[in-house]
């Protein structure tokens, strides 16, 4: 079996995509709405930058650095049963901090709390390969496109939904409400994921033995393969430079337009809808035929959008360009996800998208170790504007190649 070529029948992997969905879309909330309690929680305690940087960095270095290992053993191992012991490890260990929270053993809890958001951050780093190389196993080729864009407007409600979820559980109860809700919330996951049918892959690793020899071999290919060193280098390269734009623009808000937590709430709420219905869109419509294409297209606007935030100085007008930057960073997202799944061969795409997560968990805090020190020195739009012109760039470099191959 090719990857994305599927004998099944067309409500078999509708059913299949339905229930893979609606499992992830469950395990993110409950994960969502325990990372962002874990966030508020150590900020009320301590009122500490220095808490929050230790906080951070622990949520986001181990995945990086467990991602490539995770998409090694997703190549080597059954991905669904991979999926699903990481979701009941991460389980276990937050029900282990809720039961820590019940008996009121909570003299080093902010340690603890760090130590937790590493572990399950490891967890993240195993899972999140195998989730991507698991769909072209159960979604045909032709309608990868489709099912990416609507799964990236799905998460994208998830995440929106946790911190007004979260807010509500902790209004009517205790902090280990919110662990048990994660724990609830990875069992019917699990369950629901249970009920998928995914196809046995062809593996060239089913007789290797050594899982470096796998991981070099993973390396080898990349480093080999033009099309996916291209891909991976350019979303990196989006994720780094998009960070002014994306994550600074609350301090542009602030510094502009003034204190304001309306326009605060706003330009998410803003962000938020660009990006749920550029995934809906995208679902719809596909895209263009060429997927490089929809790729490059979807880099130029985001491109042309930062470039149009950065002299935006009426509020308004500032809001409909975040709406419309945000538009289209599932459509970036989504189709380098797409190439590489229709690229890549089967049993190599746990390690290509372990390195894909590589890409995200390391160039966006390195774009906001960069960008953020530096915006206190220069004026934010300066920055936007001038990362904007280099996406544009990006798109309008490989446009003209058109061959990401060559």
């Amino acid at each position: 079996m090719e990857t994305g070529e599927l004998n099944l029948a067309p409500q078999l992997w509708r059913r299949n995509a339905i229930l893979f969905i609606t499992s992830q879309c469950i395990t993110l909330f409950g994960s969502s709405i325990v990372q962002m309690a874990i966030i508020w929680q150590v900020a009320l305690e301590t009122s500490s930058g220095f808490w929050m940087t230790i906080l951070t960095l622990s949520s986001t270095i181990p995945q990086m650095i467990t991602s490539f290992f995770g998409g090694v053993w997703a190549d080597r191992y059954p991905r669904k049963r991979l999926i699903i012991l990481a979701d009941l490890g991460i389980a276990i260990i937050t029900l282990f901090l809720a039961i820590v929270f019940i008996l009121g053993e909570t003299s080093s809890i902010l340690p603890l709390l760090v130590v937790v958001s590493a572990l399950r951050s490891i967890g993240s780093g195993i899972q999140t390969p195998a989730v991507s190389a698991v769909i072209p196993q159960i979604v045909p080729a032709k309608q990868l496109i489709r099912y990416n864009g609507i799964n990236s407007s799905m998460m994208s409600i998830v995440q929106f939904a946790a911190p007004a979820a979260a807010g509500a559980v902790l209004a009517l109860g205790a902090f280990h409400w919110i662990l048990l809700l994660d724990v609830a919330t990875a069992i019917v996951g699990i369950t629901i994921l249970s009920f998928v049918s995914i196809s046995k892959k062809r593996s060239e690793n089913e007789s290797s033995k050594s899982f470096f020899i796998d991981m070099k071999a993973g390396i080898r290919y990349v480093i080999g393969d033009k099309l996916v060193k291209r891909l991976l280098l350019n979303y990196g390269a989006f994720i780094f430079l998009s960070v002014p734009s994306s994550f600074l623009t609350v301090l542009m808000i602030e510094r502009t337009f003034g204190d304001n937590y309306l326009y605060l709430t706003i330009n998410e709420m803003a962000g938020f809808a660009g990006m749920v219905l550029g995934g809906i869109v995208l679902g719809a419509l596909g895209g263009f035929k060429e997927r490089t294409k929809t790729l490059f297209f979807g880099l130029i606007c985001f491109g042309v959008f930062s470039f149009a935030l950065g002299f935006s100085y009426t509020f308004l007008l500032f809001a409909v360009f975040m709406f419309l930057l945000c538009f289209f960073i599932p459509v970036v997202q989504s189709s380098t996800t797409t190439l590489l799944q229709e690229h890549v061969p089967e049993e190599k795409q746990g390690r290509v998208f372990g390195l894909l997560g590589v890409m995200y968990s390391g160039f966006m805090p390195l774009g906001t170790a960069l960008f953020g020190p530096l915006a206190d020195v220069v004026k934010i739009q300066w920055l936007v504007i001038i990362c904007g012109v280099m996406i544009i760039c990006l798109g309008l470099i490989r446009f003209i190649r058109a061959d990401l191959s060559q």
